[in-house]
């Protein structure tokens, strides 16, 4: 995995169950001390194993308890038609993920709204003034299962 020790693997996993650990936390769970778990993490983040840091935040508090899978297939498949999609979904601020995808479909969208009101005004209003697009299916969150932001390392 790209000349990552067994040390810098436990590290990673540490910072994505909790990013806010101290670098002496750390050290404790890997009986090490401050400075050589500072200088991983340094390198670890250099070299683009740490990407960033963020809050993971409960979007039922936060009035998003809709999430919706959106398949989106474009009329015209040309770089620039594709260019001009990905500019443009990525300034809705409804769509939380975008993915380029193989199959029947060009795009997987993640979307984030209040309700089902809000989530046709979505489609209606935003998704379906975007040039090119050519068909939109959705699928809908019953119940949230389970979900991670962590990567297996091992």
């Amino acid at each position: 995995m790209n000349n990552l020790d067994a040390t810098d693997l436990r590290i990673l996993e540490l910072l994505q169950e909790n990013a806010q650990l101290t670098t002496k936390e750390i050290g404790a769970k890997l009986q090490l001390s401050n400075t050589p778990v500072h200088e991983r993490i340094k390198r670890l983040e250099r070299e683009g194993f740490i990407r960033k840091y963020v809050a993971l935040l409960n979007p039922q508090k936060l009035n998003r308890s809709l999430t919706a899978y959106c398949n989106v297939q474009l009329k015209e498949h040309s770089r620039p038609y594709l260019d001009k999609f990905e500019q443009e979904v990525t300034c809705l601020k409804e769509v939380v993920a975008c993915y380029y995808i193989a199959g029947t479909f060009d795009y997987l969208l993640k979307v984030m709204v209040a309700n089902m009101d809000e989530y046709h005004e979505f489609i209606a209003y935003k998704l379906a003034s975007l040039d090119n697009i050519g068909h939109a299916q959705s699928a809908f969150v019953m119940k949230e299962i389970m979900e991670s932001t962590a990567l297996p390392l091992k």
